[in-house]
């Protein structure tokens, strides 16, 4: 697979609200004009099932410096949601021989400023992670109850948010 560019130059499939190709667009364009496009959301956990959480960089596009439960990213375009779970998973958490994330479900994530088609996905990583720090700014593995915890208390990305009550809705 191909590195993908990560920047506001970054080429998506746009898609309408049944998440078909309609077209492509520059990411910043995506934005700027609530362009439907996709994304990955991955679940991370250690073999002792504590969850992956972390602060977001302060330079991030959308959502800077707020935490999150999942990492994960924009779909580039011809890409398919597996192979961007795979590859945002392994950048995210540093992790060379991640196995493949698993497939949860897929929603319709939609405000008057974003919109995106998000896919869930949950992996285990075997071992040690390495975040990338143009990504990550802070990190750690939580268990649930300490997560659920810090629900009221840090600044969680909102879409992350809604992926994660769509989790807990579904379990």
């Amino acid at each position: 697979m191909t590195e993908q560019p990560r920047s506001a130059d970054e080429i998506l499939d746009i898609v309408d609200e049944q998440d078909r190709v309609t077209g492509q667009a520059r990411r910043a364009d995506a934005y700027a004009r609530r362009l439907i496009h996709r994304c990955v959301f991955i679940l991370a956990s250690d073999p002792d099932g504590r969850i992956f959480v972390h602060r977001r960089t302060a330079t991030k596009l959308v959502f800077p410096s707020c935490y999150d439960m999942f990492v994960g990213g924009v779909v580039g375009a011809g890409e398919s949601y597996d192979e961007a779970a795979q590859r945002e998973a392994a950048e995210e958490l540093g992790v060379a021989d991640l196995p493949e994330p698993r497939f949860l479900f897929k929603f319709l994530y939609q405000t008057p400023e974003h919109a995106w088609w998000s896919a869930v996905y949950r992996v285990t990583v075997p071992g040690p992670v390495d975040p990338q720090v143009e990504e990550v700014a802070w990190h750690d593995f939580l268990t649930r109850e300490q997560l659920d915890a810090r629900l009221g208390e840090w600044d969680w990305v909102p879409d992350g948010l809604a992926a994660w009550r769509e989790l807990a809705a579904r379990a």
